[in-house]
C-alpha cells in the first residue's frame, strides 16, 4: 500500500443527474430527484478515486460505511460535484468526509469508510461466507 495523502487531501467527482438516477422503488418513480442509492454510489466513487491511488497490484478496497445528510434536492440534468476530503488512515481504513454540491446549493453531507485488503484476504472471507 502507498499512503501517499494526508489529512484535508481532497479528491472531486462529478456527475449528471439521470432519470436513472431518481428515486424510486420496484420499478415505480417516488421523485424525480436524485435518489440517496444514487448519492451513496457516487459518494463511495469520490473516496474510491483515493483508494486507487494506494492500493498496489495485490490489494483492493472495500466499503466499511456510509452516512450521508440530505440537504437539497438535486434535479434531472444538472451538474453534481462530490467533494472527498480525506480525513483519516487507521488500521489500513481511509475515512473520508464528503461534500456533494450543485452549483452554489448543498445536496449532501456525509462520510464514507473504506478498507484496503489483499486481494487474497477479500477472497477468503468471501469464500468462507458463501452458502
Amino acid at each position: 500500500m502507498k499512503n501517499l495523502f494526508t489529512k484535508g487531501d481532497i479528491k472531486t467527482h462529478k456527475f449528471r443527474v439521470e432519470e436513472k438516477d431518481f428515486a424510486g422503488f420496484q420499478g415505480g418513480l417516488v421523485h424525480p430527484v436524485c435518489s440517496t442509492f444514487s448519492l451513496s454510489r457516487e459518494m463511495e466513487w469520490a473516496g474510491r478515486l483515493f483508494v486507487l491511488d494506494m492500493c498496489e497490484d495485490h490489494e483492493e478496497g472495500i466499503g466499511t460505511m456510509l452516512h450521508i445528510d440530505h440537504k437539497s434536492p438535486a434535479f434531472l440534468n444538472e451538474e453534481v460535484i462530490v467533494t472527498a476530503t480525506y480525513t483519516s488512515f487507521n488500521n489500513y481504513e481511509l475515512i473520508c468526509d464528503m461534500r456533494v454540491m450543485s452549483a452554489d446549493r448543498l445536496i449532501a453531507t456525509g462520510k464514507t469508510g473504506q478498507k484496503i485488503l489483499n486481494k487474497e484476504k477479500i477472497n477468503q472471507i468471501f469464500t468462507s461466507l458463501e452458502r
